[in-house]
């Protein structure tokens, strides 16, 4: 039988890491439920950017049909874990990546899991679909590890061959064959064995609460010194002339980590009667800064004595975040959506929207810039003043041009 390693999940975690694995050698399924997806990349298309050139992909073999994973020795879990609507955690996709793999285990098959969990999700949620499903029993006739992703999306300075790996399992055994695997992916970083399946996952879902707090604080002392007529990111800079001062900056919280991670910790902690403030708190500053950006449009305008209701605004950036085609969980779509309520019209323009990617040549009364995608720094500020009718008023949440070179009305986060 032949010893094929299949990943599970085709997006921004789990390409990269078929990808990863095809070049050193393994025999790489990359499953799919999305049937579009795994056409395209059969075709060699990426929407993610992020599986490296055509004759990488190329080295996947990929598919849609689960009856192609009934030779498959190891089997790499790395599906969304996203909130529902009532912002608590949505398993489902885990659940159904996790009864797909259960029905196609075999003795001596090892599970490891990527997708970010609270402490305890996998051996509470995971390994008894996976024993239930295939009769199997963990420990003894397979292997359980939990190796959190720290992908970051555009990110081309810290890849996966260049990220600490951390690593949990239910045994030694498995922990130790869980760890050589990732070494041969992770060579220009250490991969770093944990005690437990709780630890590895508790050590991720830190990593981007702790962010989400951080970024909140930011944004309150934002509000603040606006309303103190301080420079933000002036203080931030005078700040950091201290050599322990950790460097966050002011900004929208969106897509399918930072933004949802932290909802994960919190349940789990109501869970066991702890109600965990801090992070709740944090996550409704950051979720109020939605408002707090339109209202600067709608300040802008009023105080350059322009009417809302007769206003055209351009948006510029509806991803997550800079250099990405991502737009899942965007708060600048929430921005936008909101505006519409307030304004005349609302145009929207973002070079990963196909149909939205042409440079607008309508005059606006206001500009929101509300992602830095390398585009809008190469468009200038004479080009964004040319856009306006009557006084420019922008709203620059990255703080990506410069106020002095725009004139008009500013506003930066």
């Amino acid at each position: 039988m032949r010893r094929q390693l299949a990943v599970i999940g085709m997006g921004y975690v789990g390409l990269p890491l078929a990808v990863g694995f095809a070049k050193v050698g393994k025999e790489v399924i990359g499953f799919d439920i999305n049937k579009n997806k795994i056409n395209k990349l059969k075709k060699g298309i990426d929407d993610t950017n992020e599986g490296g050139d055509i004759k990488d992909l190329q080295t996947v073999q990929y598919t849609y049909d689960p009856k192609d994973l009934r030779n498959v020795e190891v089997f790499v879990v790395a599906v969304p874990t996203p909130v529902n609507s009532q912002k608590q955690p949505d398993f489902s996709p885990l659940i159904a990546a996790s009864e797909i793999v259960g029905r196609h285990l075999k003795r001596g098959a090892m599970v490891t899991y990527e997708s970010t969990v609270n402490p305890g999700a996998t051996e509470e949620i995971c390994i008894p679909i996976l024993e239930k499903e295939s009769g199997l029993k963990v420990g003894k006739d397979f292997g359980v590890a939990y190796s959190p992703e720290r992908i970051n999306p555009g990110d081309r300075e810290h890849r996966l061959e260049s990220i600490n790996k951390v690593v949990g399992a239910n045994d030694a055994k498995t922990l130790k064959r869980a760890a050589n695997l990732y070494k041969l992916v992770v060579t220009k970083a250490n991969v770093v064995p944990v005690s437990s399946l709780k630890v590895a996952e508790a050590a991720k879902v830190i990593e981007n609460a702790q962010r989400d707090i951080n970024i909140a604080f930011m944004n309150e002392l934002s509000i603040l010194f606006h309303k103190l007529g301080i420079d933000t990111h002036e203080v931030l800079e005078a700040a950091g002339t201290k050599w322990n001062f950790l460097r966050f900056k002011p900004g929208l919280v969106g897509g399918h980590c930072i933004g949802v991670d932290p909802y994960y910790l919190s349940t789990k902690a109501k869970e066991v009667n702890y109600y965990f403030q801090l992070i709740d708190d944090a996550r409704r500053v950051n979720e109020h800064m939605v408002e707090q950006v339109k209202n600067a449009v709608i300040n802008g305008l009023v105080e350059t004595g322009k009417i809302p209701s007769r206003s055209t605004v351009l948006v510029l950036g509806l991803t997550f975040k800079e250099n990405v085609p991502d737009f899942r969980n965007s708060k600048m779509r929430e921005v936008s959506d909101n505006l519409k309520k307030s304004v005349k019209r609302v145009i929207e323009h973002d070079p990963y929207m196909p149909e939205n990617n042409k440079i607008p040549h309508s005059k606006v009364d206001a500009v929101l810039l509300g992602v830095a995608h390398k585009e809008y720094g190469e468009w200038g500020e004479n080009m964004i003043k040319r856009m306006f009718k009557g006084r420019p008023v922008v709203v620059d949440v990255p703080r990506m041009w410069n106020s002095k070179k725009l004139g008009g009305w500013y506003w930066g986060l």
